[in-house]
């Protein structure tokens, strides 16, 4: 493959991972939101007395709801959402690695590019 078509290739797999890292990063950010949402919920229900109803939606329908049961569903989505954020974090890394190879393997090709030049000329 010729370098400059190499060089173009190179620049469309790159951009590609820069769309991967921008999809990643908005996962990533709805799941802080996930999780700042189900923590204030968390810290929220530590007020409640045994009294106090639990509501939960359904629909356009409250539905009273075990105050223990909505605790421990509050507790799994944390769980859950905070396993979500290592994985997204872990393929972050990896994307911004690939990244990072797609911009030496450019970097490189624009040497050759400059390198030929010099060595065509007699």
């Amino acid at each position: 493959m010729a370098v400059p078509q190499q060089l173009q290739q190179l620049s469309l797999d790159l951009q590609k991972i820069q769309g991967d890292l921008s999809s990643t990063i908005e996962a990533r950010q709805r799941l802080d939101a996930q999780l700042s949402e189900n923590e204030l919920v968390q810290k929220e229900f530590k007020s409640l007395t045994p009294e106090n109803v639990v509501y939960k939606q359904l629909g356009p329908v409250l539905v009273k709801q075990d105050q223990e049961e909505a605790k421990q569903n509050v507790a799994t989505r944390l769980d859950f959402i905070r396993g979500e954020i290592k994985r997204v974090e872990n393929q972050l890394k990896d994307i911004q690695a690939k990244a990072d190879q797609k911009k030496q393997e450019i970097a490189n090709a624009q040497a050759n590019l400059q390198v030929e030049p010099s060595k065509a000329t007699p």
